[in-house]
């Protein structure tokens, strides 16, 4: 369980670099309005809110691995419930901001 959880916490300090970069909003932009339009959408499109939209979910998800590598480590089931409702917000956040991003950017 040792080796595991070392895995799981490399997944986390992983994440955790993404979500720094993508708050600084420096590197590629790891989000799928952005990998999907077409290159002239692209040059019109705003990307700090998508940098911060990835850098919030990144860093949730760097929650999540950590605590699994918690309970890898304590095999305490107690870890497992914090990390579902932290990954059920995730889900919630990314859909959320992404009606909101998409409403900001039809009225602007």
């Amino acid at each position: 369980m040792i080796v595991l959880a070392v895995a799981v916490f490399l997944l986390a300090a992983g994440m955790a670099g993404l979500s720094a970069r993508s708050f600084r909003q420096k590197g590629f932009l790891l989000n799928n309005a952005w990998i999907y339009a077409s290159p002239a959408e692209r040059e019109k499109m705003n990307k700090a809110p998508y940098y911060r939209q990835s850098a919030v979910v990144f860093l949730l998800l760097s929650l999540v691995f950590l605590l699994i590598g918690v309970y890898a480590l304590t095999e305490n089931a107690l870890w497992l419930w914090f990390e579902g409702v932290i990954m059920a917000a995730t889900f919630v956040y990314a859909i959320v901001s992404s009606v909101h991003i998409a409403k900001k950017t039809k009225r602007g």
